[in-house]
C-alpha cells in the first residue's frame, strides 16, 4: 500500500468525518440540509432546558451544543449521531456542583471541569479498550434507573410550570412542596396555563406525526404571544442570552473542587456511554455500517474535554434528537455542523429573543423529552418475564428516588452486580434423560416421556462453578442420588453434562472433591461429559489425587453424554439412527 493511502486510511481511522467527507455524494446534500435546520429548532430549548436542569445559566446549554456537534462530526464514528445536553445526565451534573457553589459563574466554570474530567475517563477507558465496562449497568437497572431520572427532571420543571419555587432537595421533598404548594393556592394560573399548553402541544404532535417538530411551535408561539402582548412583567421569562461566543473561565475551582468531582464524573461518564453505546450501534446496524466500541468512547471523551474548556458541561447522545436528524433525511456528519453553526448564528443576530420565552414554555420541553426515559411498559414486561430482573428495575427506581442521582447510580451498579451474582449464585439445573426419538439426552421436566438410563444419573448444572454456587451444586446432586435410590433405582454413574461449566475457583474445586469423595462412599463413579478444555486444564492444575492417584484422571472424561452411555450400555442407540452417529456428535 503506497504511504500516501496510508496516511489515509490512519487518518480515517481517527478523524472518520474525513473519510465520510472524501467519499460525499452531492445526492445527500440536500437531506443533510434539511435536517440541520429541523434539528436547530429542537437543539436550542432543549439546550436551554436541560442547561438549568444542571443548575446552571440556559445560554451554557447553547455552548455544550455547538462544540460537541462540530467536534463529534470530526471524530465520532457514528455519520448521524447527534451529541448535546441530555435528560440522563443533567440531574447528575446538578447533584455534583450545586453543593459547591451557590453564584452561576462558579457552577459554570465547576460544570466545565466535571466535563474535562468526564472526558479524561472516557478517553483514557478508550484508550485502553474499556468498552465492556458499560456492561456494568443491565438493562433491567438501566430502566429503572432512567425511570428515577425522568421522575427527577420532571419535578425539577413542574414548579415552573406552575409559576412558584420550592425549596426540596429530594425527590421525595419536592413532591411534598409542589402538593403544598398547589393546596396552598400558590399556582400562577398564566404561567401554568401556557406551560401546559405549550406540553399538550408538544405530546399531541408527537402522537400524531413524529415528523414534524412540536417543540417549535411550543417555543415560538409563547414568544410571539407574550412579546405581542407585553406580558414579560407577567411571567417568568428566560431572558435574552449573551452575544457571541463563550471564553474558558475557571475562577473559583481549587483542587479541593476537582478532587470531589472525581467521583460523579466516573459516574457520568459510565452513563453517557452507556446510552451513547446503544445508540450508536442501533443506527449504525441502520445505514449498514458498523462502529467500533472503544474508538466511540475515545470520541466521546474529546468531546467532552473540548466542551469543557468551552464553558460547557458533561454531554452524551441524544435518544430523541438523533431520531429526529435521521427522520429529517440526515445522511452524514454534516447535519451536526449544519446545527451548530445555526445556533452561531442565532446566538450572534437573534439572542434577544429568548427574552420573551417563558420559563414554563421551556419547562414544558424539557418534560416532554423526560417522558421518552419513562418506560412503565417496560418494568411490566421484565415482570412477565422474570420477577427477578423486574424486582431489581423497581429497586434501582427506588435508590434514585429516595437517595438521591449521584447515590443511584452506586445503586444501579451494584444492584447490577446482585443481579449478576443471582443468576450464577442459582442458575438453573436438571436432570437429563432419554427421549425416544430424539437425538441427545434432555431436560426430564420438558420432556415428560423422557427415560431413565439404567444406573446412571445424568445432571446438568448451567453455570460457572465458583465460590457461590459451589454448595448448591454439591447439594443438588447429592439430593437427586438420594431421591433416585428412593425410588429404587441403583446407580453406579453420574455424568455430570458439563458443556455449561465456562469455569471453576479453589471453592467449587474443594466442593466437587466432597461430591467425589460422597459418590464414591456408594459406589457410585462421577463422569465429566464435555467439559471444555481450558476448564479441564484448570481443574488439573489443582493436582488432586486420592489415595496417591490422580483424582480425575482420563477415566473420568467423556467426550460427550451420549458417547459415556455407549460406552455404559454396549449398544448403539437404535431408536434414532440405522448408522452410527458422526464423530463428536451426541447419540
Amino acid at each position: 500500500m503506497p504511504d500516501d493511502t496510508k496516511e489515509l486510511s490512519r487518518m480515517g481511522r481517527f478523524l472518520p468525518g474525513l473519510t465520510v467527507l472524501r467519499s460525499y455524494e452531492r445526492s445527500w446534500l440536500r437531506g443533510d440540509l434539511v435536517a440541520g435546520i429541523v434539528l436547530t429548532a429542537l437543539l436550542i430549548p432543549a439546550g436551554m432546558g436541560y442547561a438549568e436542569v444542571s443548575g446552571l445559566p440556559p445560554v451554557t446549554g447553547l455552548y455544550a451544543t455547538i462544540v460537541p456537534l462540530l467536534v463529534y462530526a470530526v471524530v465520532g464514528p457514528s455519520r448521524i449521531l447527534v451529541l448535546g445536553p441530555d435528560s440522563s445526565l443533567a440531574p447528575i451534573i446538578a447533584a455534583a456542583i450545586i453543593p459547591l457553589a451557590a453564584l452561576d459563574s462558579e457552577r459554570v466554570a465547576l460544570a466545565a471541569v466535571l466535563s474535562i474530567e468526564v472526558g479524561i475517563v472516557l478517553l483514557v477507558a478508550g484508550l485502553l479498550r474499556l468498552g465492556f465496562v458499560t456492561d456494568l449497568l443491565s438493562k433491567p437497572i438501566r430502566i429503572g434507573y432512567l425511570n428515577g431520572i425522568a421522575l427527577v427532571v420532571v419535578l425539577s420543571q413542574l414548579p415552573k410550570i406552575f409559576g412558584f419555587s420550592i425549596e426540596g432537595e429530594t425527590p421525595i421533598d419536592e413532591i411534598v412542596d409542589i402538593a403544598q404548594g398547589i393546596a396552598g393556592g400558590e399556582v400562577q394560573w398564566l404561567p401554568t396555563t401556557i406551560g401546559a399548553s405549550c406540553l399538550a402541544v408538544i405530546l399531541v404532535i408527537r402522537w400524531w406525526r413524529r415528523s414534524i417538530p412540536g417543540v417549535l411551535f411550543a417555543v415560538v408561539i409563547p414568544i410571539i404571544v407574550v412579546s405581542a402582548f407585553g406580558l414579560t412583567d407577567e411571567v417568568p421569562v428566560v431572558g435574552a442570552m449573551p452575544q457571541g461566543l463563550p471564553t474558558m473561565d475557571l475562577t473559583g475551582v481549587d483542587w479541593g473542587d476537582v478532587v470531589q468531582l472525581i467521583g460523579p464524573a466516573v459516574g457520568i461518564a459510565l452513563i453517557a456511554f452507556a446510552d451513547t453505546s446503544v445508540l450508536s450501534r442501533t443506527f449504525a446496524a441502520r445505514g449498514g455500517y458498523t462502529v467500533n466500541g472503544s474508538q466511540e468512547m475515545a470520541a466521546i471523551g474529546l468531546v467532552n474535554i473540548a466542551n469543557g474548556f468551552t464553558s460547557g458541561f458533561a454531554v452524551s447522545a441524544s435518544s430523541s434528537r438523533t431520531p429526529v436528524a435521521e427522520s429529517s433525511g440526515a445522511r452524514t456528519q454534516l447535519t451536526s455542523v449544519v446545527g451548530a453553526l445555526l445556533i452561531v448564528v442565532f446566538l450572534f443576530l437573534a439572542p434577544g429573543v429568548t427574552a420573551y420565552l417563558p420559563s414554563a414554555a421551556l419547562a414544558a420541553v424539557v418534560i416532554a423529552a423526560a417522558t421518552s426515559l419513562v418506560t412503565f411498559s417496560g418494568v411490566g414486561a421484565l415482570f412477565r418475564v422474570n420477577w427477578v430482573e423486574g424486582s431489581l428495575a423497581i429497586a434501582s427506581f427506588l435508590g434514585v428516588v429516595f437517595l438521591g442521582v449521584l447515590q443511584g447510580i452506586v445503586v444501579a451498579i451494584g444492584l447490577s452486580f446482585v443481579a449478576f451474582i443471582n443468576l450464577a449464585w442459582r442458575p438453573y439445573r436438571t436432570e437429563l434423560g432419554r427421549v425416544p426419538g430424539v437425538r441427545g439426552y434432555h431436560d426430564i421436566t420438558r420432556y415428560p416421556e423422557a427415560e431413565h438410563i439404567e444406573g446412571v444419573l445424568i445432571v446438568r448444572f448451567d453455570a460457572p462453578l465458583f465460590f457461590a454456587n459451589g454448595t448448591i451444586f454439591d447439594n443438588y446432586v447429592k439430593g437427586k442420588v438420594r431421591e433416585a435410590r428412593k425410588a429404587g433405582r441403583t446407580l453406579h454413574t453420574v455424568i455430570l453434562a458439563a458443556e455449561p461449566i465456562v469455569g471453576i475457583d479453589a471453592t467449587a474445586v474443594d466442593e466437587l472433591v466432597e461430591l467425589d469423595d460422597y459418590l464414591l462412599a456408594h459406589d457410585i463413579t462421577l463422569i465429566l461429559a464435555e467439559l471444555k478444555d481450558p476448564v479441564r486444564d484448570q481443574l488439573a492444575k489443582y493436582n488432586l489425587m486420592r489415595d496417591g492417584q490422580p483424582r480425575f484422571d482420563d477415566s473420568r472424561f467423556a467426550p460427550t453424554t451420549g458417547a459415556k452411555i455407549d460406552e455404559i450400555t454396549g449398544q448403539w442407540r437404535s431408536d434414532i439412527s440405522p448408522t452410527p452417529p458422526l464423530d463428536g456428535e451426541d447419540r
